[in-house]
């Protein structure tokens, strides 16, 4: 048996390795990117993976077509699992600046993402982009509503945005997010109640401490209380609710104390 060197033997096992890698992805390769997906008549929507049925397949279509027409912002969907076209959608529908494609692939965590046209940051920032994946494509969302809602309402928020010419924020007011808001409203009202309370005999309300304390209950109440509510939602209620939270909390913590004092000299 000739003997082999260690460089040499390396070579042979690097070699092989090689050669064994490209036997096994070149199948896959042509699997994961496959021209031969896309449609031969134009259309607005590739639905791979069969999220939508076939009437809102159809509707869907039909309503990115209009608002191509309407407003010259171009929005296509392409939905996909094992297979996918892969970058041929990119000359499959002309993709440029005022293009957004939204891929919709349930194997990630996040069934939604989005490749933006630069003339979309114009009117939406990138972390109105983030805020619309994380609402409309976490597996919470999906799994009460179903992945072909998920694609809907994400492109429903963007054409409401569009319209009207551009928004911060996502629009709308989902309960969880709300009940979050009403939290830290809670929250910056007992703060508040707290620093409020007298500590001088004769004091009514120790207004020093409150403003020393203001960074913190206000940015609590104003900016994750109050900020989120009139940013996405034009009702008064949510905003009514969250201020009646922010009292209700400053008022138990600023007469807490008081009772407490008053139940220690009769014990």
């Amino acid at each position: 048996m000739p003997y082999l060197s260690p460089r040499r033997l390396l070579t042979f096992l690097a070699a092989f390795c090689l050669a064994l890698s490209i036997w096994a992805i070149a199948p896959a390769a042509q699997a994961y990117e496959n021209p031969q997906l896309l449609p031969s008549e134009p259309t607005t929507v590739i639905d791979l993976a069969k999220n939508l049925t076939g009437i809102q397949e159809e509707s869907l279509a039909k309503d990115l077509e209009t608002f191509e027409a309407e407003t010259g912002w171009k929005l296509r969907v392409l939905t996909q699992f094992d297979q996918t076209p892969g970058r041929a959608v990119k000359d499959f529908w002309g993709l440029d600046e005022k293009s957004l494609l939204l891929v919709a692939d349930a194997r990630g965590g996040n069934i939604l993402n989005f490749s933006v046209g630069d003339a979309f940051y114009e009117l939406m920032p990138r972390t109105f982009w983030i805020e619309l994946q994380t609402r409309y494509g976490n597996q919470f969302f999906v799994r009460e509503n179903g992945e072909d809602q998920a694609i809907i309402q994400a492109l429903e928020s963007v054409k409401a945005c569009l319209r009207k010419g551009g928004c911060q924020v996502v629009p709308g007011l989902p309960q969880e997010q709300w009940i979050l808001t009403l939290i830290t409203s809670l929250v910056g009202g007992v703060i508040f109640g707290f620093a409020a309370h007298p500590r001088k005999e004769g004091q009514v309300f120790a207004w020093q401490w409150a403003l020393i304390f203001s960074p913190l209950w206000g940015i609590l109440f104003i900016a994750f209380g109050v900020g989120p509510v009139v940013t996405r939602t034009s009702e008064w209620l949510p905003l009514f609710r969250n201020v009646v939270g922010f009292m209700l909390g400053a008022l138990v913590a600023y007469l807490s104390p008081m009772f407490t004092q008053s139940s220690a000299p009769e014990s």
